[in-house]
């Protein structure tokens, strides 16, 4: 494809040395009030953005676009912001900035070879609940991008959920979560989300093993993986384990994984984000290429 109360991060030298990178300006931190509109306001999250729908399995099995939607039809599941300040450790705050910045400089270079302009997200960091111009938000939600106002959203309890639940520990897995989510905004400025729309609106089909949902979110981790090419090219911190601990991550969140751990059995027809093997199939290609041009996972099979 062509251009066009969370664990506190490891100290330096245990695993990904995240102190070098630069500092993102884009880092808020919910007032209470949240980031938009409670309902609507945006485009709506479209078939992408949310990493992981069903790690906590409040929404497992559903459709990734109706969640925001459930509070605004009496379904309860989707809680509104308390109304009080988020509190963030200044640790975590200055680790998602550094691996934030280290997206914008990736990007924006990738970018600018190409003749683009690359527009950097806000990140949101949130407890409990937060308002956006996609919806109403619960920390069940997982982290997620809402291309509505271009912005990241990250409840920093997830990382502690990722370590304890999923046994996904280490800097560079909670990395990889909010590359992840940066990819969803590089597909948002490449059209990608705008041409999966109109191929959903002609009959195309969203979920299943083959559908645009998985494809789309394969896309973001190979994303993910061209950003940990060029990051680790121009910082040199990533140490021995720390490429291993993204791909632990994304073997843990695959749907195969997460279908087997609350179902006892699999269902391709209900996938969203692809199989284990799929995700770190791609966030690999991504990864060892360090171009945007492997990342084609609409083309051939996923």
């Amino acid at each position: 494809m062509a251009l066009s109360s969370a664990a506190t991060p490891t100290q330096k030298g245990t695993y990904m040395d995240w102190q070098k990178g630069e500092r993102s300006q884009n880092v808020e931190v919910d007032s209470g009030g949240g980031g938009g509109p409670r309902f609507g306001g945006g485009r709506g999250l479209g078939i992408g953005g949310i990493v992981i729908l069903a790690i906590l399995g409040m929404v497992f099995f559903k459709d990734p676009t109706a969640l925001l939607s459930q509070v605004d039809q009496g379904g309860g599941q989707v809680a509104a912001p308390s109304g009080q300040p988020a509190q963030v450790d200044p640790q975590q705050k200055d680790f998602v900035s550094a691996v934030l910045g280290s997206t914008e400089k990736t990007w924006g270079d990738l970018f600018a070879a190409n003749g683009r302009q690359y527009v950097q997200p806000k990140l949101v960091l949130f407890n409990g609940g937060v308002n956006t111009a996609c919806g109403a938000a619960s920390t069940a939600v997982g982290p997620f991008y809402c291309p509505g106002d271009q912005r990241v959203y990250l409840d920093l309890a997830f990382f502690q959920e990722l370590q304890d639940r999923f046994h996904a520990s280490g800097d560079f897995a909670r990395a990889y979560v909010i590359a992840h989510e940066v990819g969803h905004h590089v597909q948002n400025l490449l059209g990608v989300f705008d041409r999966a729309e109109q191929a959903r609106r002609q009959g195309a089909r969203m979920e299943g093993a083959d559908g645009l949902s998985v494809r789309q979110e394969l896309q973001a981790d190979c994303f993910a993986g061209v950003w940990a090419n060029h990051s680790q090219e121009r910082l040199h911190w990533l140490q021995a384990g720390d490429i291993e601990s993204a791909l632990n991550a994304a073997s843990k969140i695959g749907d195969d994984t997460l279908q087997q751990q609350a179902r006892g059995r699999v269902m391709p027809d209900s996938f969203t984000h692809g199989t284990s093997a799929q995700r770190v199939k791609w966030f690999r290609a991504g990864f060892d290429s360090g171009n945007v041009s492997s990342c084609n996972t609409f083309a051939g099979e996923p």
